[in-house]
């Protein structure tokens, strides 16, 4: 292990503590605390099943949390990066390490995206609801979009390499603090990750512990300034950090892999509903309220 990658799991575990810490202080000064339920888990397994073969967790969670009611709307985006970060930081370990590809490129990149995030998600939480609900459903949009054109095959399969340098280097880190920055608001960066990657010329296989990496720093990052505002949901967060780790762990180690691209064109169809739904509760929302009549 070279020091790149000893700062990285440094850091990786340095963030794990202080959102353990940090989530336990919350519980206990919370009022609205309380267990998952069986569906939460199941919630949680599920997405982080698919997430860790890489199809991606937030705009599937995004999607059932709005089409179930489970969660309001101004709420699902810290309820996406406190329940999704045990998950995040479980794939990390397992993929950092399995795959080669350039530590300095995986620490720079994931450093900037957790700056982005902590910046990030300090506006996400003073947002007004209709606000967030655009957001997520554009969000939404852009993300079915990019899972159509992936499955046509309209996207860049990515080339050979395992490092970046020059400005194809500066890029990648740019390009990331402002998908950090976006994951506060709930806007998955898997896809946008391995797409810029793929047009810079990296192998496919060096997105996994870029992103992989970049989501289990940041999103520890981003859920600090959620546990102080209070801007999520208990119960569906403890049902995705609960069901998410197994899921991971089944993934990873015993299915492996699965034919995804039937799979990628039911998540598009439930994404498309969910961010019409989205939309349509903004727009509700954003109405002005006629007077009534004496």
């Amino acid at each position: 292990m070279n020091v790149a990658q000893t700062l990285f799991y440094l850091a990786l575990g340095l963030a794990g503590l202080a959102f353990v810490f940090a989530g336990v202080r919350a519980a206990r000064r919370s009022h609205a605390l309380r267990w998952p339920t069986p569906i939460e888990n199941l919630i949680g397994f599920t997405v982080a099943f698919f997430d860790t073969l890489g199809i991606g967790s937030f705009a599937p969670t995004t999607a059932i949390l709005k089409l179930r009611r489970m969660v309001p709307d101004e709420l699902i985006p810290g309820t996406l990066n406190v329940g999704l970060t045990p998950a995040a930081l479980t794939e990390a370990l397992i993929f950092v390490t399995a795959i080669i590809v350039d530590p300095v490129l995986l620490v720079t990149v994931v450093v900037s995206a957790a700056a982005g995030a902590w910046l990030g998600a300090g506006v996400v939480a003073r947002l007004p609801r209709r606000a967030i609900q655009i957001t997520m459903g554009f969000a939404l949009a852009v993300a079915g979009c990019v899972f159509t054109a992936v499955n046509l095959g309209a996207l860049p399969g990515g080339g050979v390499a395992m490092s970046l340098g020059g400005w194809k280097f500066g890029l990648a880190v740019g390009i990331n603090f402002v998908l950090g920055a976006l994951m506060s608001a709930g806007i998955g960066l898997y896809a946008p990750c391995m797409i810029t990657l793929a047009l810079l010329g990296m192998h496919p296989l060096a997105a996994f512990p870029i992103m992989m990496g970049a989501c289990a720093l940041l999103q520890p990052v981003a859920s600090l300034r959620f546990f102080q505002t209070g801007a999520f949901a208990w119960g569906p967060s403890l049902g995705l950090a609960f069901g998410g780790i197994a899921g991971v762990f089944v993934a990873a180690f015993i299915v492996k892999s699965l034919p995804l691209v039937a799979l990628r064109w039911l998540v598009i169809v439930v994404i498309a509903y969910a961010a019409f739904a989205m939309l349509r509760s903004a727009t509700r929302d954003g109405a002005p309220t006629l007077p009534r009549s004496e």
